[in-house]
């Protein structure tokens, strides 16, 4: 039953609405999507430990490590949708403006904004 329940919660667009057909509207539904302060934060460490990676990676002439970035940043980012928020990540859906705004909210947040209350658009 509380199954049952975790599928009903997870957030969705509604049944009756298209996809999404630009990023301006994309933008709000994904902040809808990260409405969880402890998701958004999960979200900020694999981001920036993908950053970190792809940094390494030229630094140290390390190669290697860039095949580490996807489990990294999608770890932490699907840790926080189907453990805290309890939806499904906009990547399988939308996948480029995913990845677009995961870097846009993480630099949202590296400026201050987002680490607890609402991110607003």
């Amino acid at each position: 039953m509380e199954r049952a329940n975790s599928e009903v919660a997870m957030t969705r667009e509604p049944e009756n609405k298209a996809r999404i057909a630009t990023y301006a509207e994309f933008w709000p539904f994904y902040l809808k999507e990260h409405t969880n302060a402890t998701n958004r934060r999960l979200h900020f460490a694999g981001t920036t430990l993908v950053i970190a990676l792809a940094i390494a990676a030229v630094a140290l002439h390390r190669p290697l490590y860039f095949a580490w970035m996807p489990l990294a940043g999608y770890g932490f980012a699907w840790a926080g949708h189907f453990l805290v928020e309890h939806n499904r990540p906009a990547t399988f859906k939308y996948p480029l403006w995913s990845l677009v705004s995961d870097f846009r909210m993480w630099w949202r947040m590296l400026m201050g904004q987002g680490w607890s209350g609402e991110l607003r658009p």
